[in-house]
């Protein structure tokens, strides 16, 4: 295959990605605690077989960034619903490990463990479970993140961030694991009765989507023009022959 079909495949390959990327932001525009993600195109040079000593450059896409910046807070007066101020994640206990989110709505379980709406358990700054007496009539939360019932602290929630935000990587709409360690947050503030909504830029991500697109069309014509000439090719060669 001709040089200029591979990069270009991989090219349209690429935005294709992309392309799927940005459908999902659009559709998690309302979805609490939504870490917008994009694709990272970097160059990726292979050398050619033979004696020519030549290369091959070609478009790579396999990179994905996790945008951090801070969606808007959202106010419901809810006792369990907290939000993030700043940097960090909360840590969640799940069956496949250990998993970040910034979607900060909780309730109390069967026996009193904090869970998120999937039943996973919210972990405080050491590691362990958060429980909250079933009895309990008064639960506030304080700014740096300590838990209390009636007047009495139950726990410190915990705030982390992995060393490497690339080290992020999707596990659903509003959870990540992390491929490399991850680091205690001590500056941020956590506040009650707030969720942290969705960080997609919806007029950015259009835009992003027509760019994307009217690139692959271009790409395709190429590939259909390309197409055409070898094509054109081999009817002149096969019609000499």
């Amino acid at each position: 295959m001709d040089s200029s079909l591979y990069v270009t495949l991989t090219r349209q390959s690429g935005l294709m990605r992309e392309m799927q990327s940005v459908a999902n932001n659009i559709a998690n525009l309302s979805t609490t605690g939504f870490r917008a993600e994009g694709v990272i195109f970097a160059e990726y040079v292979a050398q050619l077989e033979g004696t020519s000593g030549g290369s091959l450059s070609m478009a790579n896409a396999s990179g994905r960034l996790v945008q951090m910046r801070q969606g808007e807070l959202d106010p419901t007066g809810g006792n369990f619903d907290f939000a993030i101020e700043g940097e960090g994640f909360f840590l969640l206990q799940t069956p496949e490990g250990d998993s970040l989110t910034r979607a900060g709505s909780f309730m109390p379980g069967a026996t009193g463990e904090l869970v998120n709406p999937d039943g996973y358990m919210l972990l405080d700054a050491g590691g362990a479970p958060i429980f909250v007496p079933p009895d309990a009539q008064n639960v506030s939360l304080a700014r740096d993140g300590t838990l209390s019932a009636d007047g009495r602290p139950l726990a410190l929630l915990g705030l982390w961030q992995p060393a490497d935000p690339g080290d992020l990587a999707h596990r659903d709409g509003v959870r990540f694991a992390v491929a490399g360690e991850v680091a205690p947050v001590l500056d941020a503030t956590i506040l009650q009765g707030f969720l942290e909504s969705s960080n997609v830029d919806p007029v950015g991500q259009i835009a992003r989507m027509i760019e994307v697109q009217r690139a692959y069309e271009m790409g395709q014509g190429f590939l259909e023009r390309e197409d055409e000439r070898v094509r054109g090719f081999l009817r002149t060669v096969g019609a000499q022959v």
